[in-house]
């Protein structure tokens, strides 16, 4: 069932639609600064000529399609200029875009992005692991696409969560390499006729890395090329709002079938890992006022080499240093930097407890 959303002094937003039409002319119908993200997977331009044959002489089902094909780089140029002015448009002050493309055609939306003042974050190499082959064998196999992550300008306050990607990724930080197999099995819709309902469908698993971790659950995601829902069937699944634009009929039908099959996670399974860095800042002087912590109490170093007393202003005293636990640990250890947090313990019971407990404690109740 549809719902809206409306910004104070906006419009209501179509959430969880399909919007027949022209993708800029809808864009623009749509009320500025009104979405979290865009994700666009816009036509390639791939400039085929003629037909592409296997080895065994059987045809390629290739991206010929009418919407893929443009007269001239310049009539691309302006249709990529347009789209992406109206897509900016309508992104919130620290909004952000996903673009995808080949090299037929990223480079030229890259130098675009930058043109009309959008802050490049990353780009990101989906290196498929289950590539198309090279057929006349005069070329290296392109198994790869790339995608371009920025937002709507360099200050902007964007979405990341990167413990999420991490959890994802077994505890090691996310790369900007992702090996991801294409749409095959399954996962790849069919029409009526049993032939692929799109050609270039992009699997699941890709938007799933996207969506975890550049936005949360109840931002509005548009798709304006939306093709068969992919983004949409993503979003549905994840607690997030999608507005989706097709201007083809077939796909738009196979997209609402598909997306009427979709059930959300439930509420639980929608929390993500947290971010470190958006978890309340808690001074450790903190500790000390609330008495979790008395002044003149020793302190010891996780690893057993250093001790200093807590003092009532909440710094350190050591040997021969005054300061923060922060500048304490790292003069005592000769190093650069040192998180204080988990660098000392307190000891209870025989045991050393870190001091970051009670900072945990602390941010529990600030939670609840």
């Amino acid at each position: 069932m549809t719902k809206t959303k409306t910004e104070k002094g906006a419009k209501a937003l179509p959430l969880n639609t399909i919007l027949d039409g022209d993708c800029i002319e809808a864009m623009n119908a749509l009320p500025a600064n009104s979405i979290d993200l865009i994700f666009a997977d816009p036509p390639y331009n791939l400039q085929l000529k003629g037909e592409l044959h296997r080895p065994d002489n059987s045809k390629v089902d290739a991206v010929d399609d009418h919407w893929d094909q443009f007269d001239s780089f310049k009539v691309y140029d302006k249709f990529t200029r347009d789209w992406l002015k109206a897509a900016r448009r309508l992104l919130k002050p620290n909004g952000a875009i996903w673009v995808i493309g080949s090299y037929h055609n990223v480079f030229r939306m890259g130098a675009e992005l930058q043109n009309q003042g959008y802050w490049i974050l990353n780009d990101v190499v989906w290196r498929k692991s289950n590539p198309m082959p090279n057929f006349r064998g005069k070329r290296f196999t392109n198994a790869h696409e790339t995608l371009i992550w920025a937002s709507k300008s360099e200050g902007a306050k964007y979405t990341f969560n990167y413990e999420a990607l991490k959890a994802l990724n077994e505890g090691v930080q996310m790369r900007s390499d992702w090996v991801i197999p294409i749409c095959n099995g399954g996962e790849r819709l069919k029409d009526e006729k049993g032939d692929k309902a799109h050609p270039t469908q992009k699997p699941e698993a890709l938007l799933h890395r996207v969506l975890v971790g550049t936005t949360n659950p109840g931002d509005v995601i548009l798709d304006p090329f939306f093709g068969t829902g992919t983004t949409g069937a993503v979003a549905k699944m994840l607690g997030r709002d999608f507005i989706g634009i097709e201007r083809e009929e077939a796909y738009r039908k196979v997209a609402e079938k598909r997306l009427s099959k979709i059930r959300k996670f439930d509420r639980a399974a929608l929390e993500v890992t947290a971010s470190k860095r958006s978890e309340p800042r808690v001074p450790f002087g903190q500790l000390v006022e609330r008495g979790m912590l008395r002044p003149g109490e020793e302190l010891y170093s996780i690893n057993g080499r250093h001790k200093a007393k807590v003092r009532a202003d909440g710094t350190l005293i050591g040997d021969d240093i005054k300061g923060s636990i922060h500048q304490v640990g790292a003069h005592l250890e000769g190093a650069p930097s040192c998180n204080g947090w988990t660098y000392w313990c307190i000891k209870k019971d025989g045991k050393q407890v870190p001091i970051d407990i009670f900072r945990q404690q602390i941010r529990a109740e600030m939670r609840n």
